[in-house]
């Protein structure tokens, strides 16, 4: 079984047992977050749920396993024959999930 879930603005396509990076959660490690905001639920064969937006009593349960910052991202403006130049750099807060459960 596979659900569709929306956290942090992105949509993500997850199963029990996978592990993925969200936007920061506020949630301590170790501890489960239950995530409502589940867009489609599906599985094998044709027993698929899509919801409008989101389906009805659908919910994915999620261990928080850590917080981590991701890799630098550099910003660099410039307006030429001006001699303006600015360097700016700026890492994203993440989250780790670990997906336990799928309620449907």
């Amino acid at each position: 079984m596979y659900a569709v879930i929306q956290t942090g603005g992105k949509q993500y396509r997850v199963e029990e047992g996978d592990t993925l990076k969200v936007e920061r959660l506020d949630a301590r490690p170790g501890s489960d977050v239950r995530i409502e905001d589940v867009r489609l639920v599906g599985g094998e064969g044709a027993d698929l749920k899509i919801g409008t937006p989101q389906v009805a009593g659908a919910a994915v349960l999620a261990t928080v396993l850590d917080h981590v910052r991701a890799p630098k991202i550099l910003i660099f403006k410039t307006k030429r024959r001006k001699n303006f130049r600015r360097r700016r750099g700026h890492r994203q807060a993440q989250t780790i999930l670990k997906i336990a459960r799928i309620e449907a």
